[in-house]
């Protein structure tokens, strides 16, 4: 046998080894991916985005239903229209079951009850909740539950025992005869105590870490145009009365990011700010993005069966400067980044698997949402596709500063959705950083991104500048020297004829 052969010989088994790996590999991955994939292509909501020019596109789905948990399945009885759920840092799930008066604490995994705290022991005695609305978990482990009915702010620590109460808050800001009712909490790295009052239209009630009043947080003012102003001058006092009272939206959700900012949801009557970042003096810090909207859908026409404004129940933040809000209108999630651009969104009302009645709450565990259903009783849970994780990532990158690194990931989002102006943007935005300024311009045109490819275009122009200067200047001082010689010609020229004018 020739050497060629031989090695022909040796070589064929090894291919076709790794033929069979490489085939064994691709059947693993489309298993892994069907599931979802197949899920994706029967599901009863759609997903999309909205263009630069505020039009809807449709879009993969970013996540898809994943089951559904009752207080029935995890054999402790249904849950009776529940207000408010959590996930503590340790992935244990906690939910304010507020018509049963008990705070249920699940795993993880939601298959398992850890804990049910229906009474607890204060100063000796057996003391119960009314109605708790809202639950949060603090850095330091310890639980607060809005015991709503009860007019007070019940703190625990996880196991069930008794830390302290923050009840009836006392200053000369707050009205006369003020009715404390706690709907929602949070709480900060330094303790301090976020509440969501009922009837509180002056802002966010906000505790120190003793549980003493400190004053109000985040007060949304209202506009009122100067069309409303005249006419309240001019109106009777019957009149004025029978108008609407122009007082500050109430807010619905909270949370607390990693460096103290408090992100709240509220119903914007106008729809386009339907959440806030406040730093720590209480100023809204959120950024809008392109359209200068973090309201929801961007219609207020009849987009489905519901017409009008988004109504955001609640907010969660799931890092590197990702929140989700939940609409109670439509039953939809929409996710935006730390620049206020609107990521995906996805989900609806109905009576299909996936669908809801009444959402009332989300939160991220791991590469899961889950939203608390009110009328259902539920926690739906929805995981996320490809599509989804690309974009999570990619824009985690991007958070990071990491451009570069996203770059791939937003290139297999545009295999996926050939127009998502999120992905050319972001690819646009890393050959900036790279200093491909063309390139840049390129992507950040079909990212319809004004911002950066005017930086881009400046760039781009600097440079053309910088390499051509030489040739520029020197053309230019050809050209000035090729002026003055035929200036000196034509000065020579003209000088003869009119000598021989004068002689004549």
């Amino acid at each position: 046998m020739s050497a060629k052969k031989k090695l022909y010989h040796n070589s064929r088994p090894r291919r076709g080894l790794q033929s069979r790996i490489l085939c064994l590999l691709s059947a693993l991955l489309i298993l892994v991916l069907t599931p979802l994939q197949a899920l994706a292509d029967e599901l009863p909501y759609d997903s999309y985005n909205y263009t630069y020019w505020n039009d809807i596109v449709y879009t993969p789905a970013p996540y898809v239903p994943n089951g559904s948990v009752t207080g029935d399945s995890l054999g402790i009885g249904n849950f009776s229209e529940p207000q408010d759920l959590y996930v503590a840092d340790d992935g244990q799930i906690y939910v304010a079951d507020t018509g049963n008066n008990r705070v249920v604490i699940l795993n993880s995994d939601m298959d398992e009850v850890v804990r049910v705290i229906e009474t607890f022991e204060r100063d000796g005695e057996e003391d119960t909740f009314n109605a708790p609305y809202g639950v949060f978990v603090s850095e330091n482990g310890e639980l607060y539950v809005a015991d709503s009915n009860n007019k007070r702010i019940v703190v625990l620590t996880t196991e069930g025992e008794f830390v302290k109460i923050v009840d009836n808050p006392q200053s000369n800001i707050l009205e006369d005869g003020f009715d404390f009712t706690p709907l929602k909490v949070a709480v900060d790295y330094a303790d301090r105590i976020y509440v969501i009052a009922k009837n509180a239209f002056e802002g966010i009630l906000v505790f120190d870490s003793e549980g003493s009043f400190i004053g109000y947080f985040g007060t949304i003012e209202v506009k009122i145009t100067l069309w409303e102003k005249f006419w309240r001058r001019l109106a009777s006092k019957e009149e004025r009365a029978n108008q609407q009272l122009y007082i500050p939206t109430e807010f619905t959700g909270i949370d607390v990011d990693e460096d103290g900012f408090v992100y709240a949801s509220n119903i914007d009557s106008d729809g386009e700010q339907g959440v806030r970042r406040l730093n720590p003096s209480g100023e809204d810090v959120i950024q809008k993005g392109e359209n200068g909207n973090v309201g929801g859908d961007l219609t207020t026409g009849t987009y489905g069966t519901y017409a009008g404004v988004s109504e955001f129940t609640d907010v969660t933040y799931r890092g590197k400067g990702i929140y989700s809000v939940l609409d109670r209108k439509r039953g939809r999630i929409f996710t935006y980044d730390r620049e206020g651009n609107l990521l995906y969104i996805f989900g609806g009302l109905g009576t299909q698997e996936g669908t809801f009645n009444t959402p009332i709450a989300i939160d991220e565990i791991g590469d899961n949402l889950i939203v608390l259903d009110a009328y259902y009783g539920s926690i739906m849970i929805f995981s996320a596709t490809e599509y989804g994780s690309l974009i999570n990532e990619a824009t985690g990158l991007r958070y990071d500063g990491d451009e570069t690194q996203a770059v791939a990931l937003w290139e297999r989002v545009l295999e996926l959705d050939e127009n998502n102006e999120l992905a050319n943007t972001g690819i646009g935005k890393a050959y900036l950083t790279a200093g491909e300024n063309q390139l840049a311009m390129k992507y950040l045109k079909l990212g319809m991104n004004q911002k950066y490819y005017s930086i881009a275009w400046k760039r781009y122009r600097n440079e053309i500048l910088t390499e051509n200067i030489g040739p520029i200047l020197t053309g230019l001082a050809v050209l000035i020297v090729i002026w003055i010689v035929l200036r000196q010609v034509l000065k020579k020229r003209k000088k003869p004829k009119s000598q021989e004018g004068g002689l004549a």
